[in-house]
């Protein structure tokens, strides 16, 4: 981005396309190109702006996380997965602290905490995160540090927080906010910009699109919580390859036009799933009956990419779905240009708020016409298996 432009003057879908590029000169490269060397000249003595080493500092994930800093306005780290920045972020727990996590957050970090739990590392309080009321209520009975973790919408279920008021009941309360921005992107809300402390993402999914990397992001503000979190990186190792770095910053270039795309279709096949006989509930922001519609509408640009869906015939009736899916990919993961379909309660790790037969929807680019024929006619053997 040229020197005299600022983020702050430009739409967020240029931001995109723009931020993260070499400084412009003639014949200079359009693009940061992948470094792959792992030590660096320095002189006598390691200045401030050497690099150092390879584990230290790398130019092409400079140029990633300028670019996803910029689009969360704050500055960003890059990390080997989407699970390396929630144990970074988590790491910032204080011994003997608490976590609030949703009740239905991503169970990689159920998971995560539930061990760092046993180890008596930390203690953790799931919390009705839709609830301001019970989260202010948890706050105020926590004794010791704590850490207040919001996902919105969150995984699986797609409730929608209201992260200014949490992230405003957390300060009160001396809590240092995190939120998991996966699911939304910096497209649809950036919540530093409502009082967020700390933004998590895996750039596995939306921010590089292709399913094809593997790789995290944490993005924070003050300098005391960007150290913590360089620090634990660079101890840890939990550096990400230049490659997959480029990739990833490849594919975010592209972000604003898939993420138009597959939300445009997500709220599309939500209303055509209302009407099907084999569907029992459906969950997408963009349904005006759903809980988190009017304050999805406030807090966000958008709706999102994905839906849930709670079928008939119970585990049974939604594996029926996943098998008899031919476009969709039965596959873990989501924010791709391809759409996904899985049964979130098949892993052991999943919340038990999780319906057995919740089917998680990754809504890709595909025409919508085709991803609705091959769907409803997989919704169909649902039906069948009621007999």
């Amino acid at each position: 981005m040229p020197d005299d432009v600022s983020p702050a003057s430009l739409s967020p879908r240029t931001v995109a396309v723009v931020a993260g590029r070499p400084a412009r000169a003639l014949d200079s490269e359009l693009n940061t190109p992948v470094s792959l060397s792992a030590t660096y000249v320095g002189g006598g003595s390691l200045g401030a702006a050497d690099l150092g080493y390879g584990r230290f500092g790398n130019p092409t994930w400079t140029a990633l996380e300028t670019a996803v800093g910029e689009l969360e306005g704050g500055r960003a780290l890059a990390f080997a997965s989407g699970m390396a920045a929630v144990a970074a972020a988590l790491h910032l727990v204080p011994a003997a602290g608490t976590v609030l996590v949703p009740h239905g957050a991503y169970n990689g970090t159920h998971s995560l905490s539930a061990l760092l739990v046993a180890q008596d590392r930390l203690r953790v309080q799931p919390v009705d995160i839709t609830d301001v009321g019970a989260v202010r209520a948890a706050l105020a009975g926590v004794a010791g540090p704590v850490v207040l973790w919001l996902e919105s919408p969150t995984n699986p279920l797609l409730e929608v927080a209201d992260i200014a008021a949490l992230a405003a009941a957390g300060h009160e309360h001396d809590a240092l906010v995190v939120v998991d921005n996966t699911f939304a992107t910096p497209l649809l809300q950036r919540p530093l910009d409502l009082g967020a402390d700390v933004v998590v993402h895996s750039v596995t999914k939306f921010l590089s699109g292709h399913s094809d990397v593997v790789l995290g992001a944490v993005v924070a503000r003050a300098e005391p919580t960007l150290a913590a979190l360089q620090a634990h990186r660079t101890l840890h190792g939990a550096i990400p390859g230049p490659l997959e770095t480029f990739l990833a910053l490849r594919g975010l270039r592209t972000l604003p036009l898939r993420l138009e795309r597959a939300q445009q279709n997500a709220a599309d096949l939500a209303r055509r799933l209302l009407g099907h006989p084999a569907v029992t509930r459906v969950r997408h922001p963009s349904l005006p009956q759903d809980p988190g519609h009017a304050l999805a509408t406030r807090q966000m640009s958008g709706y999102g990419a994905l839906v849930s869906i709670e079928v008939v015939g119970g585990a049974a009736g939604a594996d029926a779905v996943v098998d008899a899916v031919r476009l969709w990919v039965p596959a873990t993961s989501l924010g791709g240009v391809e759409s996904l379909v899985e049964r979130r309660r098949r892993h052991a790790g999943e919340p038990r708020v999780v319906p057995e037969d919740l089917l998680r929807l990754s809504v890709g680019v595909e025409d919508v016409e085709d991803l609705w024929r091959d769907l409803s006619a997989a919704l169909d053997r649902a039906l069948d298996t009621r007999g």
